[in-house]
């Protein structure tokens, strides 16, 4: 108390080490108890390319064969190859594999439409949707292959001049984006 009779001075509210509660202790000492004591990793199977989704070999409405079971193929030798093909999941892969597939067919499909096609409603000629359905797949191509091709970079038992071509090319185009 000051000499005014006021309360001022003493300890501060909050201020000090903070308390830990026992909770805490103990969450951290069963932490450092279980690093010790991990179980024995399980036998792991080796198998040339994993079971491929039914949707990958579907057949399309125009009767043509989806690609997406090949380059799935292709792409998976690719990271066994470089000894990633644990590191990178299944789904990553998949959808690689259909987004590649489904720009093909969108390019099949310019080549035999066109670029332009006919307005619904005026007739006027307008740039045809495959386009910009090419456009948009490739933006989703280049988004998981940079993905892949990161975890490759990273984990990957080859030196990059070891590399094919295609991947010097895929790394230039990569490293264009970084200057």
């Amino acid at each position: 108390m000051a000499k005014d009779g006021t309360a001022r001075g003493g300890v501060r509210v909050g201020s000090g080490k903070k308390p830990t509660t026992k909770n805490k202790k103990n969450i951290l000492n069963a932490k450092l108890h279980d690093i010790n004591d991990l179980p024995s990793p399980e036998e792991i199977e080796g198998i040339d390319v994993p079971p491929i989704k039914e949707f990958l070999k579907a057949k399309q409405k125009n009767g043509k064969d989806l690609l997406a079971e090949d380059i799935y193929k292709q792409t998976y030798a690719w990271l066994k190859k470089r000894g990633c093909e644990k590191l990178v999941s299944t789904q990553l892969v998949e959808q690689y594999a259909m987004s590649v597939a489904r720009w093909i067919q969108t390019e099949d499909a310019i080549s035999e439409y066109g670029m332009l096609a006919k307005h619904p409603t005026t007739g006027n000629a307008i740039a045809s949707p495959y386009v910009q359905m090419a456009q948009a797949y490739m933006k989703q191509i280049n988004a998981t292959w940079y993905q892949l091709y990161v975890i490759v970079k990273d984990n990957g038992s080859d030196d990059i001049d070891e590399l094919d071509e295609q991947d010097l090319m895929m790394e230039k185009l990569l490293n264009i984006r970084k200057r």
